[in-house]
């Protein structure tokens, strides 16, 4: 059991955490015909967008209501109502997602009155749906504010409904699946006879994709239409801690029961979702996915020689931090240092002595002082890994110096059989190989074999021979 411990450093040096407001606009970027909009100054809104434009290369619509000095003392209304009718016509969105920063919640704005008041005035929003979310960036971290996204979304936009339909289940996608993730795991149920409802769907509005014409709005993911049907599903399908909030509130709104997968990383959590998937459908596991499972067995076999015994340092937020970090002492690794952003119940579960809730910075000398042989974070942490002379492996967000982000899989047997590829490469490349020149050779041979030397006596080789004391080296030639 790990002791979960919080620094007290009066600041922050080289962040491993992104804020709140964020982990909230993630969410509703996963929305089809979506602006998500900060409530906060128009600095907020801008480093968000160059955190997600850099990570995505995707152009990304989010908002601002622009607050400053004078509207932040005499309060946001104005700023609000004036952000929603123009993006109302300028944009004609779906869903008008707005959070809050550090900036209005210090002044205590009464968000939800103001969209009361808005609605009366403006009768023309009645088509568009407002939802807003709490997310103080001065507190918590992007996964939190990713949750609360998705709670909210459930609790103002889902319907309770008066049947259910038996092949339509639930997926609440947690902020650490990619695109390709969500695809890989929304191919497994239709395997198994499901159609999937899936909250947010990142895969279908940041997948890299081409629209045919440009949209002030997010270009595909979920619909307001799916999110109000969720309510007639047979099951709920929670990915992650940080969704059993979501899925609570939707079983209480609509009756809707849900499975909490806390990763689906590893071989274990993937066979517990095939058995839940065959007994709710009736139908055996396809032999596609029995042929994925020996490949994975196989796969974890291969690398086990090149895992065991490794030294690994990870940071990353608690869900991510927790199912790469389960998955790799499966695999024989050493969790040595383990940091993270925010508290979850999952951290004091990790297989390591103490997870730190700490920056990039405890990340960095932990590993020093442990000798880690692997690192685990974000591109931040670059640096940390150029300085140390140790790999780094890419996870999280955000990664700017990478291509293809959104297409990683790591879920699911195949996801998890290229993760022990790609990690156990990296291993293979730092191992030491030894050239010819490499073999340690007597001090008599050495001299015997320097320019200009005479070759030694058959007697004086023989003493060199046996001087290697039976070890394999250039002598036995």
């Amino acid at each position: 059991m790990a002791l979960v411990v919080e620094t007290k450093k009066s600041c922050a040096v080289n962040p491993l955490k992104m804020s709140q407001p964020l982990g909230a606009t993630f969410a509703f970027l996963g929305l089809d015909a979506c602006v998500p909009t900060m409530h906060g100054s128009q600095g907020c809104t801008s480093f968000g967008l160059v955190v997600m434009v850099r990570h995505f290369r995707e152009t990304i619509p989010m908002q601002t209501t622009a607050m400053n000095e004078v509207s932040t003392i005499l309060g946001g209304l104005e700023n609000i109502e004036q952000a929603i009718v123009n993006i109302h016509k300028r944009n004609h969105p779906r869903i008008i997602a707005l959070c809050s920063t550090g900036l209005t919640e210090t002044k205590g704005d009464d968000v939800d009155g103001y969209l009361h008041l808005i609605r009366k005035r403006h009768p023309e929003l009645d088509d568009t749906a407002i939802v807003y979310v709490s997310t103080p960036d001065y507190v918590g971290a992007f996964e939190d504010g990713f949750s609360r996204a998705v709670s909210a979304l459930v609790e103002t936009l889902v319907e309770p409904a008066s049947h259910s339909i038996p092949n339509q289940v639930n997926v609440l996608a947690g902020w650490h699946m990619t695109a390709g993730d969500i695809d890989e795991l929304r191919e497994l149920l239709a395997a198994f006879g499901f159609n999937a409802i899936v909250l947010p769907d990142v895969s279908g509005s940041l997948d890299g994709h081409i629209p045919d014409e440009w949209l002030g709005t997010t270009m595909g993911g979920t619909t307001l239409d799916s999110i109000r049907e969720m309510g007639a599903s047979a099951l709920t399908i929670a990915v992650g801690e940080q969704m059993r909030s979501a899925a609570m509130e939707l079983e209480l709104r609509a009756g809707v029961p849900y499975v909490l997968f806390d990763r689906l990383t590893g071989l274990a959590p993937n066979d517990q979702l095939l058995q839940t998937l065959s007994e709710l459908s009736g139908r055996p596991v396809p032999e596609k996915y029995r042929r994925q499972r020996s490949q994975l067995l196989d796969a974890m076999l291969d690398g086990h020689f090149f895992f065991g015994n490794v030294k690994v340092a990870i940071a990353a937020e608690p869900d991510l931090l927790w199912a790469m970090g389960s998955f790799l002492a499966e695999m024989g690794a050493e969790l040595t240092v383990c940091v993270t952003t925010t508290k979850s119940q999952l951290l004091s579960r990790l297989p390591t002595n103490e997870v730190v809730i700490g920056d990039l910075e405890d990340f960095e000398r932990a590993a020093q002082a442990t000798g880690c042989d692997l690192l685990l974070t974000h591109s931040h942490g670059r640096q940390a890994s150029e300085r140390l002379g140790k790999p780094l492996y890419r996870i999280g967000m955000p990664l700017f110096d990478r291509l293809g982000n959104a297409h990683t899989v790591n879920v699911g047997y195949r996801g998890t059989r290229n993760l022990v590829f790609d990690i156990g490469n990296l291993l293979i490349a730092q191992t030491p190989h030894h050239a010819p020149d490499h073999w340690p050779l007597p001090a008599a041979t050495l001299a015997a074999l320097a320019p200009g030397v005479m070759p030694i006596s058959p007697a004086d080789a023989q003493g060199a021979v046996s001087s290697c004391s039976g070890r394999s080296c250039a002598c036995d030639d």
